[in-house]
């Protein structure tokens, strides 16, 4: 009897801890983004022209950058789907920038690239209506890589194509 009591404690505690533990688990885009900064901070100092795909680890289908001040509610509108975590650029200098594969977000990149050490920056429309930018991943995905105020900037610019 004593022991089967000792069992029931020790399963309750190992779920207990679980539980507790499950919160501080970091969510799948927060986790891609750490691996994509890692990734475009390791850009060789010689290289001028990179190709997206080669410094995005994860698997992507199209990539959102939206305008600054655009609200949260017009992003869950374009992308689709409401997330968490997901913030309002208070500045035109500020990233907002949703990765998303098979309709789920698989990274998300919020705020300043001086102070997150990078910044990706894209224009491609086709409807002057939108609020933001899309790629695809068969898209050209060639960006000009330069460096300023300690950041690395990943630069695509194809207006209307």
């Amino acid at each position: 009897m004593k022991f089967t009591k000792t069992r029931v404690i020790i399963v309750l505690c190992i779920l207990f801890i679980a539980i507790l533990l499950n919160p501080l688990k970091k969510d799948l885009w927060d986790v891609n983004e750490e691996l994509l900064k890692k990734e475009v901070l390791s850009i060789e100092e010689s290289v001028d022209t990179i190709n997206l795909l080669d410094v995005t680890p994860f698997e992507w289908d199209v990539i959102y950058s939206f305008d600054p001040y655009t609200s949260k509610d017009t992003i869950y509108e374009e992308v689709g789907y409401k997330w968490d975590n997901i913030a309002d650029t208070v500045s035109d200098s500020m990233n907002q920038i949703v990765f998303l594969n098979d309709g789920k977000v698989v990274c998300y990149i919020y705020g300043y690239p001086d102070n997150n050490g990078y910044g990706i920056s894209f224009i491609k429309r086709k409807n002057l209506e939108i609020t933001g930018s899309v790629l695809k991943v068969k898209d050209e995905l060639n960006f000009q890589v330069t460096r300023r105020n300690g950041a690395i900037y990943l630069s695509n610019y194809e207006l209307f194509k």
